[in-house]
């Protein structure tokens, strides 16, 4: 387990098992939020001290997700980033996606239908084997929102170089708690709000260099330019030459609150944070009878009001897909564990068979 001068950096109300949700952010990085917030509020700066925190936010992304700087992109949400590489889509494209993903990554990739793109989905489980000479580009999240499901990645990776596939991996749920080379994919797509612990507002893009000249910026602003404040105004387009091109103009106080929370994670480490996260994870497990797994995320087919009594004994969790979703990250430890299965146990309902 982590030491506990790391928990001592948050300050939850109660057992906060709903990172899956939204990650709380630490002490120091709600300091520097509510200070650039008052910055704002009485005019103490320009801009440009806020805008400082972007390249430093990118730059301590880059070296949790093992990439290089050049190829992250700064933005808001996941979304628009899936629909860079869904608009630059041939028409007659092959994407293979899992069958419960998450519709932000659905979603861009379902309405390019028009143009004759076709999503075929399958189980999580069958996508390595699905993958094959017609396919295109494999969407998936490295891990399920839904339930917590790690993918296959090794084997979806093996299929997707084996048959010449592209691959666009949301680590929206695995950035920040699961070790995740992100350059073993095409594109990956992460929202920092969650197991980051930025605010939301802030998400990244790494996209292969190779790919950046077939993937054209859908809405270049002033942010996308080589030397964006010397870029506002008139022609002709100069375009950043790295993953910077995919920049939109950021919220500054939100990347101002991402930096502190990005680099305390660089200092506890990702790797020891897994062991922490999944350590929790697999001794509710443990006490409620179930298999070990490797998720920091735990998903239970229980009763509908056990969500209910989870909030009213102070345990903040989520329901998701009719089963109460339980995610365990660096500010929680065993007690936190023991106040769930209180919850849990008092309603006096069994877990019913997994669908």
């Amino acid at each position: 387990m982590l030491s506990p001068h790391v928990r001592a950096n948050f300050s939850p109300e109660g057992a906060y098992l709903d990172t899956a949700t939204y990650g709380l952010p630490p002490r120091r990085a709600f300091a520097a939020f509510t200070e650039a917030a008052d910055e704002w509020r009485h005019g103490r700066c320009g801009f440009d001290h806020w805008d400082a925190f972007v390249g430093r936010a990118r730059a301590a992304f880059a070296r949790i997700a093992g990439a290089d700087p050049a190829d992250v992109a700064a933005g808001a949400v996941v979304s628009p980033f899936v629909g860079l590489i869904a608009a630059a889509l041939p028409a007659g494209a092959r994407v293979l996606a899992p069958r419960d993903e998450y519709t932000s990554v659905l979603y861009p990739l379902l309405a390019q239908a028009p143009r004759g793109v076709a999503v075929e989905l399958v189980a999580l489980e069958d996508l390595p084997d699905a993958i094959d000479a017609r396919t295109d580009w494999v969407a998936f999240s490295a891990v399920q929102s839904l339930d917590g499901r790690v993918a296959p990645l090794d084997e979806i990776g093996a299929a997707a170089a084996h048959h010449g596939a592209h691959t666009l991996v949301d680590t929206t749920q695995a950035h920040g708690w699961l070790p995740l080379d992100a350059t073993r994919f095409d594109v990956t797509v992460c929202g920092g709000y969650k197991w980051l612990l930025n605010p939301r507002g802030t998400a990244y893009m790494t996209i292969a260099a190779e790919l950046r000249e077939q993937v054209p910026p859908a809405a270049p602003g002033w942010y996308a330019a080589d030397e964006p404040t010397a870029a506002l105004y008139g022609a002709p387009l100069q375009l950043a030459p790295d993953a910077r091109r995919y920049d939109i103009s950021p919220a500054w106080l939100n990347w101002v609150g991402a930096v502190d929370a990005l680099e305390l994670i660089e200092r506890v480490g990702v790797q020891q944070i897994h062991d922490h996260d999944v350590a929790l994870a697999n001794l509710l497990r443990a006490e409620l009878g179930l298999e070990p797994s490797d998720s920091a995320i735990v998903s239970l087919p229980v009763a509908e009001e056990s969500l209910t009594r989870l909030q009213e004994r102070g345990v903040r969790a989520s329901g998701r897909g009719g089963r109460v979703r339980l995610a365990f990250h660096l500010y929680n430890d065993e007690r936190d564990v023991e106040r769930a299965l209180d919850a849990l146990r008092d309603t006096r309902t069994a877990l019913r068979p997994a669908s």
